[in-house]
């Protein structure tokens, strides 16, 4: 006879379909669907102009949560918008950041050092 130890994620006191027979691998799994709620609660509440299902969102989130480290790879060098300020796209559309981004330096060359030309 063998003994087998298999481990189950269960989340609001719900089991899930999922099993492992390694403690990392559901660990892991678990925060996973952890991030995946804290990005749903985001995208939901502060996508409000968006009109998104609630399916959608869900699986928007898992897809994110999923692919965490190529995410932050994409989004890395994004600075958070001062404090009082909307995240939120401005009256252009975000054409001016661009814009204003373009003209620092040309595709290939390094901006000039501040106080020196």
């Amino acid at each position: 006879m063998a003994v087998i130890t298999r481990y189950i994620v269960v989340r609001d006191g719900v089991e899930l379909d999922k099993v492992f027979e390694d403690k990392k691998e559901a660990e892991a799994y678990d925060k996973m669907l952890d991030a995946a709620e804290r990005l749903a609660a985001f995208i939901k509440a502060e996508a409000a102009g968006i009109d998104l299902g609630e399916d959608a969102v869900d699986e928007l989130s898992v897809f994110l949560a999923k692919n965490g480290p190529e995410v932050v790879g994409i989004l890395k060098g994004i600075k958070a918008p001062p404090a009082g300020r909307s995240r939120t796209k401005s009256k252009d559309g975000g054409k001016a950041a661009v814009e204003k981004e373009e003209k620092k330096a040309p595709a290939g060359e390094k901006p000039a050092p501040k106080g020196k030309k």
